[in-house]
């Protein structure tokens, strides 16, 4: 499978990272684990926000329920505090509960390492419903899984139907795991805002790529989604100094992304959206009691702004375009935006090359 700009679509003006990935963000890592049997298609899937132990030195954080049609943990803590002290698990529905005990155990585990003492912890897991595929009420994802997600971190990772990706359907095709990048430089140096989706909305009508209406023509080709009902789980990294109430603007952005992709955010839908920033870390231990931060100014949060709206809609098309054709438990069939559509423009694209080459000689 191959990311959307293989295909010579390019969201937005501004220029991605090296990865164009979440990752791009330095310390950020990201991995799943992925169960993918004729019964059961989901995963889990964890974005390390850092290198050392966030529950010691908590990230400045921010979260923004856009509709909340959705059953994720720990964000109450974040809108209160401001702050992220666990790394981030994304899963299914009916799997938080497992997932949030994985994540107090293995912090718990970490910070009696460290000779940390632990009396709370504020786990973050989001979710999607993957049950149109996956036999969900049998809950099989637990510590063991959320482990080896957390072992197979890294900053190159899989896309596509993988880790809490791999039985998500959005825009009635096979969605899954996209990520994508903006960079850009402000003050004399180079700031990065990165995206992950967890891409499970959407009706097959109001898909747009780059404000094609390629929807119209997709639901004569497949069973279409008639709503816009599913969720959607975006998280959004940066290295840019901020606080917690100018990334929460920044990550209320993701919402522009997604509406150009066709999501209309409807009634059916958790739309979150999770954000945190590496600059700005916060030690219970080593801070004085006043603390001194530094903050973007207010006037220059526009290109944040357009770079998280950017990340969000290519993280969603990389999603679909990396996400391969899958038969769920029932039988039934979710084909890919590169099987019903990207693998049609390749082939246009190769006639061209091959016409052209016969042109010249």
């Amino acid at each position: 499978m191959k990311r959307i700009r293989a295909y010579g679509i390019i969201p937005g003006e501004m220029e991605p990272g090296p990865l164009n990935k979440i990752t791009d963000v330095a310390g950020v890592t990201v991995g799943h684990a992925t169960v993918n049997t004729a019964e059961h298609k989901t995963g889990v899937t964890v974005i390390l926000p850092c290198e050392d132990n966030p529950y010691k030195n908590k990230l400045t954080a921010a979260a923004y329920i856009h509709n909340g049609f959705g059953k994720s943990q720990g964000l109450v803590q974040i809108e209160e505090l401001g702050t992220l002290e666990t790394f981030i698990a994304l899963t299914n529905t009916l799997n938080v509960g497992k997932v949030h005990d994985a994540v107090v155990d293995m912090m718990s585990e970490q910070c009696e390492r460290e000779g940390i003492q632990v009396t709370t912890i504020n786990p973050v897991v989001g979710e999607c419903n993957d049950s149109g595929l996956n036999l969900i009420k049998e809950r099989i994802i637990g510590l063991e899984e959320v482990r080896t997600a957390v072992r197979e971190a890294k900053r190159d990772f899989e896309e596509g139907a993988v880790g809490a990706g791999t039985g998500t359907v959005c825009f009635g095709l096979k969605g899954g795991i996209g990520s994508a990048s903006r960079q850009f430089r402000l003050g004399g140096k180079t700031y990065t805002v990165g995206a992950l989706v967890q891409s499970n909305f959407g009706s097959t009508k109001n898909l747009m790529i780059c404000g094609e209406m390629v929807g119209r023509e997709l639901e004569k080709k497949t069973k279409p989604a008639l709503l816009d009902r599913g969720s959607i789980m975006t998280v959004i990294a940066t290295d840019l100094p901020l606080s917690d109430r100018q990334l929460k603007r920044v990550i209320k952005r993701a919402g522009v992304g997604l509406s150009r992709t066709g999501s209309f955010m409807g009634h059916g839908s958790g739309d979150v959206m999770i954000g945190f920033t590496t600059a700005n870390r916060i030690s219970e231990e080593r801070d004085p009691e006043i603390l001194t931060i530094r903050i973007l100014k207010e006037s220059l949060l526009d290109t944040a702004f357009t770079a998280a709206a950017e990340a969000v809609e290519e993280a969603v098309l990389n999603s679909l375009a990396m996400a391969s054709t899958t038969v769920g438990y029932q039988g039934e069939i979710r084909y890919s935006l590169t099987d019903l559509w990207l693998s049609g423009l390749s082939t246009a694209d190769q006639a061209a090359a091959d016409q052209a080459a016969d042109s010249t000689n």
